[in-house]
């Protein structure tokens, strides 16, 4: 499915960054790339590429604001026109790696608030936007929906997959995100919205760390021929990014 426009949060480094540079070399790349971040005026890799892209648009969110949000849409909303959004990119996200002893309320609900609760009001506000886009759209190409919503989740928010313990910050937010996930599927199905979650993987970034085996350009490239290739019977599945279904 041809993606006309998009917007990525946490797009000024990692995964997100990799979404905005690999979405803008595609042979068909958007008309419109929205890269979404808390500084945009420190976002120098985001800056240099807009420099040779005139469809990127660089833009600010602080994803746990509700005006922020609000004022996201308003922008981005003004810069399409008559169009709707096409593709929204829940990447941004926070990882803290607390075990049983590190483990503090205000820690804890910070990692809700920033993998929880911000994809969902972030989705919640552009859903008018994304059904602008679906209702104007001519056609499916047999993909049987129109505009898409990818939340970047983990396999250690797998219930089934948990053998080590640990990790309550990650595992806990990101599997309340899968399950929000499932809920705006169900949801948006009927106004053609598919909803989809993926895991990058182990991959090479700031909060990957240095063990991980996975280089993000390796990551991102798998993810975005899954997500081209996804159609409306996975809407609301937990997805690896090779496209392999994973475990709740």
């Amino acid at each position: 499915m041809y993606v006309k426009s998009l917007l990525i949060t946490g797009a000024n480094r990692g995964i997100g960054l990799e979404f905005v540079k690999q979405f803008l070399k595609l042979p068909q790349s958007p008309q419109w790339v929205f890269a979404a971040c808390r500084n945009p005026e420190k976002a120098t890799d985001l800056k240099t590429l807009g420099e040779t892209y005139p469809n990127l648009r660089i833009k600010q969110l602080e994803v746990t604001d509700r005006e922020s949000i609000k004022d996201l849409v308003t922008s981005v909303t003004s810069d399409l026109g008559e169009e709707g959004l096409t593709l929204l990119i829940n990447n941004a996200g926070c990882l803290k790696r607390l075990q049983l002893n590190d483990v503090t309320q205000e820690e804890m609900l910070e990692s809700f608030q920033i993998n929880s609760v911000a994809p969902l009001c972030i989705s919640q506000a552009f859903v008018p936007v994304l059904k602008k886009s679906s209702l104007q759209s001519p056609g499916d190409g047999g993909y049987g929906y129109r505009a898409a919503i990818v939340n970047i989740s983990t396999l250690t928010a797998s219930i089934t997959d948990n053998v080590t313990g640990g990790n309550y910050d990650s595992r806990t937010s990101k599997a309340a995100l899968n399950m929000i996930s499932k809920s705006l599927s169900v949801d948006l199905k009927p106004g053609r919205i598919l909803v989809s979650i993926l895991d990058p993987g182990w991959v090479k970034t700031e909060l990957g760390g240095a063990g991980a085996k996975m280089e993000v350009s390796d990551s991102v490239a798998r993810m975005i021929k899954v997500i081209q290739g996804l159609t409306m019977d996975k809407t609301g599945t937990f997805l690896n990014y090779d496209g392999k279904t994973l475990p709740w």
